[in-house]
Formats: structure tokens, C-alpha cells, sequence
């Protein structure tokens, strides 16, 4: 009887399911919603949100702004019954007037992003939908409190607890080994020989974050040499003739690239937390490795110096990339170059500045070729990190503390 009862089940629950479906063929965008808003069933709200999903995935731009600026209008909280409820909580205190008011503070656009994400599959796609809603908002303002509660989803969806740490190395599957050759963001993959350098050798790793929801979407990589002693050069790095070393040999294991994966993701920090573990996950592994650094570039060297006025030919590009990562700075007081707001951010210290170390043309066209060596001591990453933070300190060492002065004392 239970065989029979669960078969009948499952034929009436398909039927039911396609009527839903084809019910929701005939109804607008918006009517969609607000039945899947007041749905009280999981299997009509599942049906409701794939419905909407589909319909989403099939517009057009312009359908899709209208999509957004009806969340944007009709979906938004309504300040009358957020006044009269926080003046309720503060009359009398107690379960009822608070869930009054906080469920008057939310938007209902909030509670639909949650019951379309019960789609298996649907978390990818709303990442997808917040990357499209990034595009617009440069243009239509207006959309930014959509956005502001889309990250608030996100930030709790993607909190560290429910992150998967991977390795990825050249026998993972092909699948990710080819988005790991699209996401590359900082120094490009130009070949399935060039992935394999990067993968395969003992001294070579890779790690990234992965979410239960996108087990085959990497949220963040990042790609590290372990190497003897502090390099100077991503050329060397990455030099075709490189001779492999055995990973045990190794004293210094550097993060050379680190690539987000999700646009639609952008705001969610993920690079502390795999810095951190990824430390140590090696720390662990290899017992000889006394340093950490990155081999990073500097992006918006070459753009502060053409609005600065300073002379390039006056000063060596060395001295010119310590002082800006020293001293230039946004309108908050925090580091103009972003690279350098992350891993200072993190309790980093600016170890060393080197002339031609990436020489290809997209390192030229940001910085003329400099990198820079962001040191990560264990003993000093929490210290670093509350005095950047706190007082905006910027931790470095004498030597890049000494370019810098070069530079301030002769411009």
C-alpha cells in the first residue's frame, strides 16, 4: 500500500506541477511573483520560482530592467508600517512588537530571492541575476537598494561556514580546469600547456572555494610557487624552461595570482579566509616553509602617476611604486590601489618593490612593470590588521619605507 500510495503521489504532484506551470505561462512577471510571495505549499512555490527563473533567463535587457525596477518600487519595505511598528516595540517591548517591526523593515523582494533559491540550481542563477543588476546601476541609481539586499543575502549564503576549500591540480576534472583558464585574472593562461605548468609540477598549487550549491563553479582561486627564497619576477615564475624543485625543499610559498571567480558575487570577501587557510593547509603539509608573500601587481600605479604630475624620468619606477603604495590614498584615507587595500586589509605588510617584474603589456600598461611583495607574518598579521583598520597604518618594511621617502623628498 505504501508502494501504491507514494506512485499515486508522485503522478498526481506531476500533474499538479504542470498545471502550475502552464497556469504561470499565461500570467505577467509581477503576478508571478506575488503568487510566489503568498504560496504556502513547497510544491506550488517550487514550481512558481522555476517558472519565474525560466522566464527571467529568457528576457531580454530591457525586460530585464523592468524586472528590477519592479522589485525596486513594488517590492520595497513601506516606511508608514516601519514607523508604526518600531513606535509599537518601544511602547512594550516583547516577541510580537519585535517581529512586527522586523518583518516591516524587510522588503518582500528579500523573501522572494529566498523562495526562488529553494530551485535546486537556483542559487547560481540569482548570482547570475545580481551580475546583470551590477550593469545597470551605474546608469539607474535608483537600483541600489535591490543591490544592497542581494549582498545581504549573499553575505550569510556564502558565509565562511559553508565553504568547501579544494585543491585543484591538473588531474581535477576538465570542466574545472577550464574555468580556471577563463576566471584567470591576473596573469592570463594562454594554453592547456601553459594550465599544465601552473598545476602539475611538485612546487606548484592550487586552491579554491567552492559552494555546495555551485560544486562546479569556483568562487575564488588562488595559485601558488613554492619556491626557495622571496622571487622578484613572475617571468621566473612562469618561465616555460623553469626547472621544477621538489616541494619539500622549498622555505617560501608565494601567492601569485588570486582570481574571483563570480561577478555576480563582487563585495563578498573570500580572499582572507583562503589566504588564511590555505597557510595553513601548507603550514601543515610542508614543515620547512618559514614565509608567506604574494607576487602582486600594482593596478592603478601608472593612472595615479599621469593625475599626479610626477615626472617618471625624475625618479626610478622601484622608488615611484614604494611611495604610491605608501602614500597614495583615496578620499576615506584608505590605499588608492585596491590589490594593496586587500592584503593590507588582511595584516599584511609591504615587504618589497621590484622594477620588471611583469613585463608583459598588461603589467607595463598598469605599472610599468613593478610588483610588489605583500608579506604575511603570522606573528604580525593580527597586529597589521587592527592598525590598518583602526589608524589606517600602512605596514612595511624599512626598505620600501626608504623609497618612499626618495620620492617625497624630491617632489
Amino acid at each position: 500500500m505504501s508502494y501504491l500510495g507514494d506512485l499515486l503521489s508522485t503522478v498526481f504532484e506531476r500533474r499538479y506541477r504542470k498545471a502550475l506551470s502552464e497556469k504561470a505561462d499565461d500570467q505577467t512577471t509581477a503576478e508571478l511573483c506575488d503568487a510566489l510571495l503568498s504560496s504556502q505549499g513547497d510544491v506550488s512555490g517550487v514550481t512558481l520560482a522555476r517558472s519565474l527563473l525560466d522566464r527571467y533567463a529568457n528576457m531580454t535587457p530591457d525586460e530585464k530592467l523592468g524586472f528590477f525596477e519592479y522589485l525596486a518600487t513594488q517590492l520595497e519595505i513601506v516606511p508608514d508600517d516601519v514607523q508604526s511598528t518600531i513606535h509599537a516595540y518601544c511602547a512594550e517591548k516583547n516577541r510580537t512588537t519585535y517581529s512586527a517591526f522586523a518583518s516591516a523593515c524587510e522588503p518582500k523582494r528579500q523573501e522572494l530571492a529566498r523562495r526562488l533559491n529553494q530551485v535546486p540550481g537556483a542559487t547560481g542563477e540569482l548570482v547570475s541575476m545580481r551580475k546583470d543588476l551590477l550593469k545597470l546601476l551605474k546608469a539607474r541609481p535608483e537600483l541600489e537598494p535591490v543591490d544592497v539586499d542581494f549582498k545581504h543575502l549573499f553575505a550569510s549564503w556564502f558565509n565562511r561556514g559553508f565553504l568547501v576549500l579544494r585543491p585543484i591540480n591538473w588531474e581535477s576534472p576538465a570542466d574545472i580546469l577550464e574555468k580556471i583558464i577563463a576566471y584567470e585574472a591576473v596573469h592570463a593562461i594562454d594554453s592547456w600547456d601553459d594550465l599544465r605548468r601552473r598545476l602539475k609540477p611538485d612546487d606548484r598549487r592550487c586552491f579554491g572555494f567552492f559552494h555546495p550549491a555551485m560544486a562546479d563553479e569556483p568562487l575564488i582561486f588562488v595559485e601558488v610557487a613554492l619556491t626557495k627564497g622571496i622571487p622578484n619576477s613572475v617571468q621566473a615564475l612562469l618561465a616555460d624552461e623553469r626547472v621544477a624543485h621538489p616541494a619539500e625543499e622549498a622555505d617560501t610559498a608565494v601567492f601569485y595570482s588570486i582570481s574571483n571567480c563570480q561577478a555576480g558575487l563582487a563585495g563578498i570577501s573570500f580572499g582572507n579566509s583562503l589566504i588564511k587557510q590555505v597557510v595553513a593547509d601548507l603550514s601543515h603539509e610542508l614543515q620547512g616553509l618559514e614565509t608567506f608573500v604574494t607576487l602582486s601587481p600594482i593596478p592603478g600605479l601608472n593612472r595615479w602617476m599621469s593625475q599626479s604630475g610626477l615626472e617618471v624620468q625624475a625618479f626610478n619606477t622601484q622608488a615611484l611604486a614604494a611611495h604610491y603604495l605608501m602614500e597614495a590614498k583615496r578620499h576615506d584615507g584608505m590605499p588608492y590601489d585596491p590589490v594593496a587595500r586587500f592584503h593590507l586589509g588582511n595584516g599584511a605588510q609591504i615587504h618589497a618593490v621590484h622594477a620588471e617584474a611583469d613585463t608583459s603589456d598588461n603589467g607595463r600598461k598598469q605599472s610599468n612593470g613593478a610588483m610588489v611583495n605583500y608579506l604575511y607574518d603570522l606573528s604580525q598579521i593580527s597586529q597589521n590588521h587592527e592598525q590598518f583598520v583602526g589608524e589606517k597604518s600602512i605596514a612595511a618594511s624599512d626598505a620600501v619605507k626608504t623609497l618612499s621617502a626618495s620620492v617625497a623628498a624630491h617632489a
